[in-house]
């Protein structure tokens, strides 16, 4: 059955606000430029395993978006743009035809976009500052993120596959 366009606007609304929420539960890092681990990543990866690749690049891109621009954070707003988008595209895609249970991939998707996350805030940041060796103390923090979000996002999927009726609101 086709999802009408609102039904689609509404689940995106709907997950980039609970992306947001989950990325204002936060620690701030005492290491490197400082940074944050929340659990905007974890909802980013458990959306885009469960509901396909445009909810989770939409959803992770524009919550975490908002959240850098009201929260302070706005100088990295653009980066967060980029690299959440590339992250919920990756992990989506690469998770459309696995089998449930295989978390081999999911654990490889979330490992795959990690590598691109942290490479985009790496850029992100030289270019915005000016300054090429400052953005290396933030990667500690980055690893922390996608570690800390996969070891959420593992179970949960996982719990959630249980359920089997989420797969009539994917995208695709």
């Amino acid at each position: 059955m086709e999802k009408s366009r609102t039904q689609k606007m509404i689940l995106s609304a709907l997950f980039i606000a609970m992306i947001f929420v989950a990325t204002r539960i936060n620690i701030k890092l005492p290491l490197g430029n400082g940074g944050l681990v929340h659990l905007g990543t974890a909802f980013l990866f458990i959306i885009a395993v469960n509901f396909g690749t445009r909810y989770g690049a939409i959803s992770g891109a524009l919550g975490m978006t908002i959240f850098d621009v009201l929260s302070g954070w706005a100088a990295w707003a653009p980066t967060t743009f980029v690299a959440r988008l590339v992250m919920g595209y990756i992990v989506g895609k690469m998770n459309e035809k696995r089998e449930k249970g295989n978390i081999l991939i999911m654990l490889a998707s979330f490992v795959i976009s990690g590598v691109f996350m942290i490479a985009i805030y790496y850029i992100g940041n030289a270019i915005t500052f000016g300054n090429w060796i400052a953005p290396i103390q933030s990667i500690p923090g980055d690893i922390t993120q996608i570690v800390i979000g996969a070891l959420i996002a593992l179970p949960a999927t996982k719990a959630i596959e249980r359920i089997n009726i989420l797969k009539r609101y994917r995208w695709d």
